[in-house]
């Protein structure tokens, strides 16, 4: 645990405690946002997701990170996301926060609910006579929807993964290829990056710009601009 605060490291046994209760189906997770390359400090039923200590944070925390949302809020519940290898899970988030209220670890629930999703589609199916053609999922505000086809958040294994599924999900938010993209497209892509955190990841603006199929020199002039 060394480098971990003691206010963070206190959250280390409920971890395990919190696992062993809710059983099997659900992951608990500790994240140490200072360290976003390697975040995840504790873990309990991992093989939910096929993380491990030394993992990343997600793509959601990285945007909370960037657009400071925990300072309005205590803890996020019930939202959809998905594993690398298609689970389905319900995820909760609490945010630990330091004596002047900014965020300094995550501590997140994922619950595998991908069998009792598909329960609810077979009886949908018999009691309707209906196909469901995707199963849905929970919003923040615990409504049901289609969330398996849009999850808001994605349990990567790595930070690399991560950092490639971030920038071609806004890749393909735009109609045009990066090497036919004008300038002021490209800017705009790296607009939204910034928007989603992608830039709090070390060797993001390399990768960005490999896709972009421009230098790093131009992401960063495109970086400076947005800040000013």
């Amino acid at each position: 645990m060394k480098g971990l605060e003691s206010k963070l490291s206190n959250y280390v046994p409920l971890v395990e405690f919190l696992g062993s209760v809710l059983g099997s189906h659900c992951e608990v997770v500790l994240h140490d946002v200072s360290n976003i390359e390697s975040s995840i400090v504790a873990i309990k039923n991992s093989h939910v997701s096929s993380r491990k200590v030394g993992g990343s944070l997600t793509d959601l925390a990285l945007q909370i990170l960037k657009e400071k949302s925990y300072l309005e809020k205590d803890f996020l519940i019930n939202y959809s996301g998905k594993t690398k290898d298609g689970k389905v899970v319900r995820s909760s988030t609490f945010f630990i926060k330091d004596e002047s209220g900014n965020v300094a670890g995550m501590l997140c629930i994922n619950m595998d609910v991908s069998s009792l999703v598909e329960t609810r589609n077979h009886l949908e199916e018999l009691i309707q006579g209906v196909s469901i053609a995707a199963p849905g999922g929970l919003n923040l505000e615990g409504k049901c929807l289609d969330a398996v086809v849009k999850p808001i958040e994605d349990l990567h294994t790595s930070i690399e993964d991560l950092t490639t599924s971030i920038i071609m999900k806004t890749l393909s938010e735009v109609e045009v290829p990066p090497d036919r993209m004008s300038p002021e497209e490209k800017m705009r892509v790296v607009q939204r990056l910034s928007e989603k955190g992608v830039f709090l990841i070390k060797g993001a603006v390399a990768e960005v710009a490999k896709h972009l199929k421009t230098s790093e020199a131009t992401v960063y002039r495109y970086n400076s601009k947005i800040d000013q």
